[in-house]
């Protein structure tokens, strides 16, 4: 039976995920500060999951949590998943709330993929799937800090899908739009506003977690190095591409 672990299983993208690996036969594990919720996403479970309360902040709580659930079977799959949204004027942001989104988003990421290493090695056709963001695509204006940590993890992913290619590890990231998780719930720093309450002002679209799971089972089964997931993320990497100019006009002015 194939093996994965998913950090920030107890919601959204984390949960779906498990669900969908679960329905196909795949061993679980979870990752999640949230204990509660990662109970819910276990009982979701045709034979629950292995669970593990921890900070990914914590790096000896990685080390213990990689070898145990390795040692129940093996490690086909570390989905480095867990994170933080954080939105409003950079200058309005505290240096605490800084190092939180650099510590979770960005530095637990790369402690995930250097303690997960051995035991993907150690299993053939492993993968390291990395959440990224559509704000690794191209940053935007109210999620500079956020932004600078998704386009480090996909600096992160197109370097150790090089680097590890001689262990037979791919690497892969999602590039999910926006997503309708309890992410959302933050509040913009310097607003009264949350996240959520930003992206239906500015007339965007959610993209369903159940899409962004099955593009992690897509990534972890195929080819393509960077996967973004719905029409936000679709439509910014292609205007990334073929229209920087214009794209960077537009988020100027703030349209």
């Amino acid at each position: 039976m194939r093996a994965i672990l998913i950090t920030g299983g107890g919601s959204g993208i984390g949960r779906a995920t498990a669900q969908l690996f679960a329905a196909r036969g795949w061993r679980i594990g979870l990752a999640d500060i949230d204990a509660e919720g990662m109970a819910a996403t276990a009982a979701l479970l045709p034979v629950g999951a292995a669970t593990y309360v921890m900070d990914v902040r914590d790096r000896a709580a990685w080390a213990a949590m990689l070898a145990g659930f390795a040692t129940g079977g093996g490690l086909d799959v570390l989905f480095n998943n867990a994170g933080i949204a954080a939105g409003g004027p950079l200058a309005a942001m505290t240096g605490e709330a800084v190092d939180r989104v650099i510590g979770i988003n960005l530095t637990a990421m790369i402690d995930g993929a250097r303690l997960a290493w051995p035991y993907l090695k150690a299993v053939p056709g492993s993968c390291l799937l990395n959440t990224a963001s559509a704000a690794g695509i191209y940053g935007s204006p109210g999620l500079a800090t956020y932004a600078a940590t998704k386009c480090a993890v996909r600096g992160l992913t197109e370097a150790l899908d090089a680097e590890w290619a001689p262990d037979g590890i791919r690497v892969r990231a999602l590039m999910p739009g926006f997503i309708d998780t309890p992410l959302l719930d933050a509040t913009l720093a310097g607003s009264n506003r949350s996240a959520r309450d930003g992206v239906v002002a500015a007339g965007l679209e959610f993209t369903p977690v159940e899409q962004v799971a099955e593009a992690a089972w897509a990534a972890v089964h195929g080819d393509r190095l960077l996967w973004p997931v719905g029409p936000t993320a679709r439509r910014l990497a292609f205007a990334a591409r073929w229209f920087p100019g214009r794209l960077r006009k537009r988020l100027r002015a703030g349209r």
